[in-house]
C-alpha cells in the first residue's frame, strides 16, 4: 500500500516511510491510496473469528507487503492482548469500554501497534528515531508504554501543565529509560504547534529524524477501526441499524470508524460528540470550519481547537459537505451536563463513567431524539479512575484504583518545564 500527502504537494510514499517520517514533505497528513472493501462474507462469518483473525485481515492491506504477514499476525496479537467488552445499558444504548488495556485508554491499540511497526522497521538500524508528541491526556501515556525499551526510539512527550489529570501525567512522566517528558506552559494546542514547528525546522530533521506517535502517523491512526469491528461482533445479531458515538478531540478515533465503514462494516451513522470544544458541531451547522483557541474543560483529552484528522474525513467524503452530513451528526455538551449524565448513569444503570464517556453518552441520547430506531454504542474511552477527582466528586462514592493506575501512582515525576518552541528546540538538539 501506498499512501498520499492531503496536502498534494509530496510524492507518493510506502508505508514504512510514512511511519518513520509521520508528515510528508509538504506537511500533509498521509492517506491511503486504496481502500479495498472485505468480503461481506467476512461480516457474514465475523462471529466466527478471533479479535486477533479480525484485526489482521482488516489492516493487512494498509501494511502490506512491508510487513510479512507472519510478522503482521504476531503485531496484531501483541497489541491486542486485552479486552473490548460491550456493556448494553437499556434497549437503546450501549457502551464499548476501550479502558483495559496496560494505561488503561483507548490509546493503548494504537501506541502498541505502531511502536511494534516501528520496532520491527528499526530493527537493523543503527540510527536513532525520535518520536514527538504532543499529548492533550491519554495519548502521552499511551505512547509512553508502548514505546519503553523499544531499541534505537527516543519518545519525547509534550503535555500541558495543569490541565491533564494527575494519573495521567503520573502515566507519562514516571517511566524513565527512553521517554521524556515536557511539561509546557499553555495549552495542548500549543503542545501540538510546536510539535508541528519543529518538523518543519530543517536545522532540527537535518540532524535528527523525527516521527510524531500523535494520530497524524499512518500507524497511530488506523489500528483504532479494530474496535469498532469487535463492537460490531458483539451487538449485530440483535441490533440491525448500529451508530457510534465518538467522544472527539483530535478526531483520528472516528476517522478511524469511518474507515471501517469503508472497509465495508455495516455501520449506519456517527456521532462526534464534543465538549464546548466544537469547531466541528459548528461546522456541520454553518458549513464554515473555523479552528479557535482551546477551553479548558473536565474532558480534557478533547480539549482541542483546531482537530488535525478532520481533513482525513473530509477526503473520505471528497470533501462533499452533503455527503458528510449523511453519515456524522455532532453535538456539543457543556461540563454541567457532562456531570448530570455521569450521575445519570450511575443512579439509572449503576455504571462510573469518565467525563469522556458521559459526552459520548449525550451524544448518544441526542442522536436518539430524532432517530428513535437505533442502537447507539458510546465509546468509554478511559477507565473512570483516571479522573478520579472528578467521578467521586459526581457520584459522591470512594473509587478503588485499578494495578494499572496503582503501579504508577507512587512513582516520582520527572518532567522539564518549557515556554517556547526555542525551549524544546534546544532540548532536542542537547
Amino acid at each position: 500500500m501506498n499512501y498520499y500527502s492531503l496536502n498534494k504537494q509530496a510524492p507518493n510514499s510506502t508505508f514504512k516511510n510514512a511511519v518513520v517520517k509521520g508528515l510528508a514533505p509538504d506537511k500533509g497528513l498521509y492517506f491511503p491510496e486504496n481502500i479495498t472493501s472485505l468480503s461481506p462474507d467476512f461480516f457474514k462469518n465475523i462471529d466466527n473469528l478471533s479479535n486477533t483473525e479480525i484485526a489482521f485481515e482488516a489492516i493487512k492491506q494498509f501494511v502490506s507487503p512491508e510487513i510479512p504477514e507472519d510478522v503482521l499476525k504476531t503485531i496484531v496479537e501483541e497489541t491486542l492482548s486485552f479486552d473490548f467488552p460491550v456493556v448494553q445499558l437499556n434497549d437503546s444504548i450501549s457502551t464499548l469500554e476501550l479502558f483495559h488495556g496496560p494505561t488503561m485508554a483507548f490509546k493503548d491499540v494504537g501506541a502498541r501497534f505502531m511502536a511494534r511497526c516501528l520496532g520491527y522497521f528499526n530493527k537493523d538500524n543503527n540510527n536513532e528515531v525520535t518520536v514527538l508528541v504532543a499529548t492533550s491526556g491519554d495519548t502521552g501515556g499511551a505512547v509512553a508504554n508502548g514505546f519503553l525499551g523499544v531499541k534505537g526510539v527516543n519518545v519525547v512527550i509534550l503535555y500541558p501543565s495543569g490541565k491533564v489529570s494527575d494519573i495521567q501525567e503520573k502515566q507519562l512522566t514516571t517511566l524513565g529509560q527512553n521517554i521524556k517528558a515536557l511539561e509546557v506552559n499553555g495549552t495542548f494546542d500549543d503542545c501540538q504547534a510546536m510539535v508541528k514547528t519543529a518538523f518543519l525546522d530543517e536545522e532540527l530533521t537535518n540532524n535528527m529524524q523525527l516521527t510524531s506517535a500523535n494520530s497524524i502517523n499512518v500507524a497511530r491512526w488506523l489500528p483504532q477501526l479494530f474496535y469498532f469491528m469487535f463492537a460490531y461482533k458483539q451487538l449485530h445479531k440483535k441490533h440491525d441499524n448500529i451508530v457510534f458515538s465518538v467522544p472527539s478531540g483530535n478526531f483520528g478515533n472516528i476517522c478511524a470508524g469511518m474507515m471501517a465503514q469503508q472497509l465495508g462494516l455495516p455501520i449506519k451513522h456517527f456521532v462526534a460528540s464534543n465538549n464546548v470544544n466544537n469547531v466541528v458541531t459548528r461546522y456541520l451547522q454553518s458549513q464554515l470550519y473555523e479552528p479557535k483557541p482551546s477551553i479548558q474543560t473536565i474532558s480534557n483529552a478533547m480539549d482541542v481547537g483546531a482537530p488535525s484528522n478532520f481533513i482525513r474525513i473530509q477526503e473520505i467524503y471528497k470533501n462533499k459537505f452533503d455527503t458528510l452530513k449523511t453519515n456524522l451528526s455532532s453535538y456539543s455538551f457543556t461540563d454541567d451536563e457532562t456531570k448530570e449524565a455521569m450521575l445519570e448513569m450511575y443512579n439509572k444503570y449503576n455504571y462510573v463513567a469518565d467525563p469522556h464517556g458521559a459526552v459520548g453518552y449525550l451524544g448518544s441520547k441526542a442522536y436518539l431524539k430524532e432517530n428513535p430506531n437505533a442502537h447507539c454504542v458510546f465509546l468509554e474511552t478511559a477507565h473512570p479512575t483516571k479522573f478520579i477527582d472528578v467521578v467521586e466528586e459526581v457520584i459522591k462514592e470512594k473509587q478503588s484504583l485499578p494495578k494499572q493506575i496503582q503501579s504508577v501512582m507512587g512513582k516520582e515525576k520527572e518532567s522539564t518545564v518549557i515556554s517556547t518552541y526555542n525551549d524544546l528546540k534546544r532540548f532536542l538538539l542537547n
